[in-house]
């Protein structure tokens, strides 16, 4: 036993030390499905892949040499949203002029009026409004309505007795074009479990493509808006125009939180 110890270097040591070390950081970043740091993990795995070649670990070195092999496919894994976006964006942006002032407010004024109704009688709704990206792909099913946008359709078209209350509405540049839509649902494991159907749809969808979506709860009566897979909750009526303006009005190729 004492000559197993005398050949164990403090250096040893350290390398079985690093990498637990290495491996409980690991666990806990891929826990908290957070890309930003998992990057900035892989930057530090590179870094410190050069300090064990230079000091010797050999343990640390092959953990690794072993990972950042393999960091093309991490990625991959991390940024497959990000990826999956950007792929689907080109070829499918909509004429992407500035929208007209009027044209903005009359959707705004539409929505969130809209919006506001709803939510005091807990009725509850999804509507979709488009900006660069086309949604045509991400659309199942849906009835054709090409009208203007009121206050007075939408919230019309969201009442129960209605045959297309259950779906999203979609909204392009002043016109509602469709009603009745199914969206896709969000495979985040990190979405809230409270949520229901409505916002996992409106966070599924904007996870692909740059549309925003106004979602009235059925459940509590608050209104939200969803914008690249992130919620807003609990809106009043100045909020919720706010937003809406900041975003149809931003710049092609450009987020209104930019």
């Amino acid at each position: 036993m004492a000559a197993i110890l005398d050949t164990i270097r403090w250096t040893d040591l350290l390398d079985i030390a690093l990498v637990a070390l290495l491996i409980h950081r690991g666990v806990t970043l891929l826990k908290s499905d957070l890309a930003l740091r998992l990057l900035l993990a892989l930057i530090a795995a590179f870094l410190l892949a050069i300090v064990s070649r230079l000091s010797a670990l050999s343990t640390l070195q092959w953990l690794l040499d072993s990972l950042l092999g393999s960091a093309v496919v991490i990625a991959v894994v991390i940024f497959h949203t990000d990826i999956r976006r950007a792929l689907l964006t080109y070829g499918r942006v909509v004429n992407s002029t500035p929208r007209q002032r009027s044209e903005v407010d009359e959707v705004v004024d539409a929505v969130g009026a809209a919006a506001a109704s709803l939510a005091g009688r807990n009725i509850g709704a999804l509507m979709v409004l488009q900006r660069q990206m086309l949604l045509d792909p991400f659309i199942e099913v849906g009835t054709e309505i090409d009208a203007k946008v009121t206050s007075e359709l939408l919230t019309s078209i969201f009442l129960p007795y209605s045959p297309i209350h259950d779906g999203a509405v979609i909204i392009e540049r002043g016109k509602l074009t469709l009603a009745g839509c199914f969206l896709p649902l969000t495979r985040n494991p990190e979405v809230s479990k409270s949520l229901g159907t409505r916002h996992r749809a409106a966070i599924g969808l904007t996870e692909l493509v740059d549309a925003v979506v106004v979602v009235v709860s059925e459940e509590t009566g608050s209104i939200s808006l969803v914008n690249r897979g992130k919620i807003t909750s609990d809106l009043d009526l100045a909020e919720l125009r706010k937003s809406l303006s900041r975003y149809l009005e931003s710049a092609p190729g450009r987020d209104a939180d930019g």
